[in-house]
């Protein structure tokens, strides 16, 4: 299902409200609307849209366009530079958007829990692929799985898995792991029903002999890595309100990630500048990633990125890379590290966090401590106290963590 937009780069006019007290009117003579307004009593307070809900009679799919026009009256204006209008002006470029699951945050909602730890539900595995080199350490890996109907989510969120089998010490069954979603609500199919994940398998090396001792391998993390098409994964969520994009689409977005953490990132991006709907189209705000990881092998989703990066704005996207076995750092001549990117770009950082930019961060959770020193110095390279910039960064939304 696809809806047909227009994008247009100036101000156009409002709607006429004459049309809409027209519509009201209609409503109010069916015998449901005569009930509902006291058999003819006028008792609802005008403005108050429970005679005629835009977003349902006017079958706005809970935008808010026609409802913000009515309820603001002359003082409404449209919001430049870009609009979505019901007819093309003359010379308008026009292109198909998908648009079937925009519904699924509208007016502060959000897709949660469709399926409980307690009351699980079973996704298929469509495909699997290793995501990193032979010579990066570990390994890395894209899971794809189809959902059961109804099950959606939206970017930054996460779901669980449970792995089959039982705890070897308890008996019981194996507890919920909780990994971030590294697909848009569209998923990688763009069918609204699949969603991928990126998955490190951990493992641990004995000390002494470097050899993979099984006993102590992460189970469910070995589960999804070694899955085949066909197999099922008992999953629940999905779950998440720390991690969403901001609402504001002129909003500039900071991304900060090591490994596996890149995940969320993933899926914002590809909503920003990949997929064709009104959220990419809309985006005016600027993207900056800065992705950690030992080697140029281990760099992962590349690739995309370095197409994203061709077919965005000029100067729209920014991606960074530290990569520790490899590049050397400015400060002290080591190993180059996420910190190390944000102490070299600090005023820039600082300029955009300023401008009300939207930071997150995401990775193991042994990231963040250096991060954090880091910007203790670089607010007082700026003048500013860390522990009151942050407090006021938390405040206005502005500051998103998860790590794990």
């Amino acid at each position: 299902m696809a809806m047909r937009a227009f994008y247009i780069g100036a101000a156009v006019a409002a709607s006429s409200l004459a049309n809409i007290q027209s519509a009201a009117l209609a409503f109010t003579t069916t015998p449901e609307g005569i009930k509902k307004a006291g058999a003819g009593v006028p008792i609802a307070a005008p403005g108050d849209l429970s005679l005629f809900d835009p977003n349902e009679a006017g079958k706005l799919q809970g935008t808010n366009e026609l409802r913000d026009r009515v309820s603001s009256g002359s003082a409404f204006v449209v919001a430049p530079p870009r609009t979505i209008v019901d007819a093309p002006p003359a010379g308008a470029e026009v292109g198909e958007a998908q648009h079937f699951l925009e519904h699924l945050d509208a007016n502060g909602e959000l897709p949660l829990n469709f399926a409980k730890p307690q009351s699980p539900a079973t996704a298929a595995v469509l495909g699997r692929a290793k995501l990193i080199d032979d010579d990066a350490p570990g390994d890395i890996e894209h899971v794809v799985m189809k959902l059961p109907d109804g099950f959606h989510y939206v970017e930054g969120q996460s779901l669980s898995v449970i792995p089959p089998g039982a705890d070897a010490k308890t008996g019981r069954k194996h507890k919920p792991r909780l990994y971030s979603i590294a697909s848009t609500r569209y998923g990688d199919l763009l069918d609204g029903n699949t969603v991928s994940l990126c998955v490190r398998r951990a493992e641990y090396h004995d000390p002494v002999t470097g050899v993979v001792d099984p006993a102590k391998k992460g189970v469910c993390s070995n589960f999804l890595c070694d899955l085949s098409p066909g197999d099922e994964v008992t999953v629940a969520g999905p779950v998440g309100k720390t991690m969403l994009l901001p609402k504001d689409p002129t909003t500039d977005v900071i991304m900060i990630a090591t490994g596996t953490g890149i995940a969320p990132f993933r899926g914002f991006l590809h909503r920003l500048f990949m997929e064709n709907t009104l959220a990419r189209h809309m985006f005016g705000g600027n993207a900056w990633l800065v992705l950690g990881v030992p080697v140029s092998g281990g760099l992962l989703y590349k690739e995309e990125f370095d197409c994203m990066m061709r077919n965005a704005p000029p100067g729209q996207l920014r991606v960074d890379y530290a990569i520790s076995r490899e590049m050397t750092n400015s400060v002290d001549g080591g190993k180059l590290y996420v910190q190390h990117v944000i102490a070299q770009n600090g005023k820039e950082l600082f300029d955009r966090l300023d401008a009300g930019a939207h930071v997150y961060f995401c990775g193991l959770k042994g990231m963040m401590p250096p991060i954090l020193d880091t910007l203790e110095v670089v607010a007082r390279e700026q003048g500013a106290v860390w522990s009151d910039k942050l407090a006021e960064l938390k405040k206005n939304g502005q500051w998103h963590v998860e790590v794990y």
